[in-house]
């Protein structure tokens, strides 16, 4: 059998199509030139995506609390994601959603100052939310309280700077990208992608109560759809339940984990769609979206029994393609001669750019267009599960205890299942792309406009010592949220990611052993031990202030309106039960307005800053996980409702609300004990970026198979190559013309760092690719790029290739 390259048969069967495409095309172009509409919009819409990318070395991954799970690599980018809002006379909001752990107190401030510098009061803390998607994948170091660094060594500079850029950048691109566009909304139920990872505690709820919802967790996802007037659909941002924690504590690649998968899938659909590919043409046969690169030519086959399509933005391309001589076809034994004279090169020199310019999404296909940007955001998932199968004692295979989540008592062997499972992976990119398909599902169905005001509403509260009134038996009743205290339970972790030693969820007495070691880093005044009652407090982190604050008393709360569509926003987590009883109290609040009849209301946790969970008043007194992490005691989510009806009833009166106290800045003060990257090093007249193990000689491969290099690599703390790449794919063009094809931002790319030993100065990169269906076949190769640091300081850039290959369709 002979496999062709770009002048195979099929694409001489477009060839006798070309003239009917290119007459309509043109048609189109001609027509497109007078037929740009402005619809009198009543909102400015800009979209914006900046790479957030942190350390992939040494630096804890933030979420399960694990000093051992240090990155190493990449299995694909992070990314800040922004929309803004503007009223065509009047108000703005700014939303931004990370692929990341969760906000970070210090990197709002910082952002902040940063958009007052740019844009004066355009921009503040009162119309700018930063939320995160809750990846359990990405490097930590970046939160200014000390009980969330303890695991990172302390803060990391790096992840915190790579961050604030990243934000303050994709705000200033949706910012430049203001335009008058439409918004619309719709909303649909998606049921395999969560589960109730706390079913003990949820049943602890009234039974009245319950009985109002068919799921013990919310199915319903939200999508907002913004539509420029003259270039159409921008981008998307939806809210669906469920933790970022398909990926479990033993990863050590930084990952976006499901939410950051489904972005990844769903952008890179719509520049498929936008560039004329076939709504139907969606997956591949294993699944994954197959994206059709704006820098490699040539076509892509179809799944079996489909006709022949092409990229029309690449019509200049098959034009050229159809006029190729028929001398120029390759057999396979040609592509593999071919192949075999490109062996692997030595290492080079290369510039600071260079990754940056091969990274396969870089400018836009259409440079007067921005890319398409969906975001996948985060509301009341505090006890979601994306771990569908549910949990199991990895000794016996039998289910975990249904009250404490143990196996033979312990905490230790209950681990929850993805659909993939064992596969991390591809538990993430299924549970992924159940999310981006239903997302797909509502973007196309949105016809419900977006209409009316935009507005805000923003304070400060101490969450440490406020008054909340409560009815007890029909009466008033005032009481007081506690000092931030975290329970035993906290210890115990979760079916998601357990924790270490004896801790147990569903703990409301504590264990002596522990209370001892407790009381020998500070004694729990009797006053704190009744007020976070039944709580057994473990760390009384909220009166603890050595070396500084260990967690927030002043945390942020904010709502933002746009039209219909109205945002809640939780500088933390919050249970599924706790989420309905704050959004049915704030829309009783908005009902009574008539610009709020049909108003759609969303929550967005992990907002702005972070202070663990809020459960209702009945789970807390159950003390899983997320009761023992409900930091403010047993009324924290009554404090929530009571503060979040003053904002919501000032919005519709439109009065203004007191900021309330500011939250401090602890940027001086933090410490740091990662150790810097002192010089990276080779063995003597090894150059970096060397082959250490190149592919197989003479070898071809296909889709599904593995191919993997590795080279002779620098820590890649040295330089992120944020907005670029530490791993390519290239296709050969013609006999030596190399282009980008897959790079780390590519769910098939994984990037892996190791040293040689601890402490080695020694290190090697492997880049595996798992070839996707529907790859161009051809003759490939893999190439890295790295930065490494010189004995006095300085870094210099390099990069490597392996030998190269081919892969049959």
């Amino acid at each position: 059998m002979e496999f062709h390259t770009f002048c195979d048969l099929n694409v001489w069967r477009v060839c006798g199509k070309m003239r009917i495409w290119t007459v309509l095309l043109l048609f189109l172009l001609l027509k497109s030139d007078v037929n740009v509409v402005y619809c009198g919009s009543d909102y400015l819409v800009g979209l914006g995506s900046y790479d957030i990318t942190g350390p992939a070395a040494d630096v804890n991954l933030m979420g399960y609390a694990k000093t051992e799970q240090l990155a190493s690599g990449i299995h694909f980018r992070l990314r800040s994601r922004a929309f803004i809002v503007a009223a065509s006379k009047g108000n703005r909001v700014v939303f931004v959603n990370l692929d990341a752990c969760m906000a970070s107190q210090i990197v709002t401030i910082k952002v902040i100052e940063r958009l007052k510098a740019r844009y004066g009061d355009l921009y503040t803390e009162n119309n700018v939310v930063i939320s995160a998607t809750h990846t359990h994948s990405g490097p930590g170091g970046y939160l200014q309280y000390f009980v969330y660094i303890i695991t990172s060594y302390g803060f990391v500079r790096q992840s915190f700077d790579v961050i604030v850029d990243g934000i303050e950048k994709s705000v200033v691109q949706a910012h430049e990208n203001l335009r008058p566009g439409s918004i619309f909304v719709d909303k649909g139920e998606l049921l395999d992608a969560g589960v109730n990872r706390s079913p003990s505690a949820y049943l602890n709820n009234p039974a009245s109560e319950r009985s109002k919802y068919k799921y013990d967790v919310d199915k319903e996802m939200t999508l907002l759809k913004f539509v420029d007037d003259e270039w159409g659909p921008v981008g998307s941002f939806n809210w669906f339940a469920t933790h970022a924690t398909s990926m479990g504590h033993k990863n050590s690649l930084i990952s976006g984990d499901n939410k950051g998968a489904a972005s990844r899938f769903m952008e890179d659909w719509f520049e498929r769609k936008d560039s004329g590919r076939m709504d139907s043409d969606i997956l591949g046969n294993d699944g994954s979206p197959q994206r059709i690169s704006n820098i490699i030519p040539g076509l892509r086959d179809n799944q079996v029994g489909k006709q022949e399509e092409f990229d029309a933005c690449h019509i200049h391309i098959l034009i050229s393609i159809c006029l190729c001589p028929k001398s120029h076809l390759k057999s396979y034994h040609e592509l593999l001669e071919l192949a075999v004279s490109f062996q692997s090169p030595p290492g080079r020199p290369t510039t600071k750019t260079s990754s940056v310019t091969k990274r396969v999404r870089g400018a836009p296909r259409n440079v007067d267009k921005p890319r398409f940007v969906a975001a996948f955001c985060q509301p009341n998932s505090g006890d979601v599960s994306p771990n569908v199968l549910g949990a199991f004692c990895l000794d016996t295979g039998l289910p975990c205890h249904f009250n404490h989540s143990t196996c033979g008592g312990r905490n230790e062997l209950c681990y929850s299942q993805g659909p993939g499972y064992p596969d991390e992976f591809e538990s993430t990119r299924i549970i992924g792309e159940r999310q981006f398909k239903k997302a797909v599902d509502l973007f196309n169905a949105a016809d419900e406009e977006i209409k009316g005001e935009v507005d805000f509403r923003h304070t400060y509260i101490d969450l440490s010592k406020l008054e909340v009134t409560i009815s007890d038996q029909g009466a008033d009743k005032v009481v007081k949220t506690c000092p931030a205290a975290m329970g035993f339970a906290s210890a115990a972790g979760t079916t998601d990611g357990p924790g270490s030693f004896d801790f147990k969820q569903g703990d409301n007495k504590g264990n002596p052993f522990w209370k001892l070691v407790r009381n020998l880093v500070k004694t729990i005044t009797r006053k704190q031990i009744d007020c976070q009652h039944p709580k057994p407090i473990l760390l009384d982190t909220g009166e603890m202030n050595v070396p500084y604050e260990w967690a927030p008393s002043i945390l942020p709360i904010q709502i933002l309106r746009v039209g219909q569509f109205v945002i809640l926003c939780i500088p933390g987590e919050i249970s599924t039960m706790a989420g309905r009883r704050l959004r049915d109290a704030v829309k009783t609040i908005l009902s009574s307005h008539k610009d709020f009849e049909n108003v759609h209301i969303v929550i967005t946790s992990l907002s702005n800053a972070y202070s663990q969970y809020a459960t209702t008043y009945e789970e807390y007194y159950v003390q899983r996980y997320e009761g023992g992490s409900t930091l403010y005691g047993p009324h924290t989510l009554s404090a929530y409702i009571q503060e979040f009806k003053k904002l919501a009833k000032a919005l519709i009166s439109g009065q203004p609300v007191k900021p309330g106290p500011l939250p401090p800045n602890l940027l001086n003060k933090q410490v740091s004990l990662l150790p810097p990257v002192v010089v990276d090093g080779t063995p003597f007249g090894v150059n970096f970026g060397d082959v250490y193990s190149d592919v197989p000689q003479n070898s071809a491969f296909k889709s599904g198979d593995i191919v993997s290099a590795s080279f002779w690599s620098a820590c890649p703390r040295n330089d992120l190559m944020t907005e670029g790449t530490f791993a390519l794919v290239e296709f050969l063009q013609g006999k030596d013309t190399w282009v980008p094809a897959y790079d780390d931002d590519d769910f098939c790319l994984r990037f892996k760092w190791s040293r040689r030993f601890k402490l080695s100065p020694m290190s090697k990169a492997t880049i595996e690719w798992r070839i996707p269906q529907g790859v161009t076949h051809g003759v490939y190769r893999i190439s890295h790029f790295g930065a490494a640091k010189g004995l006095f300081g300085s870094i210099n850039h390099f990069t490597g290739s392996s030998s190269a290959f081919v892969v049959v369709a």
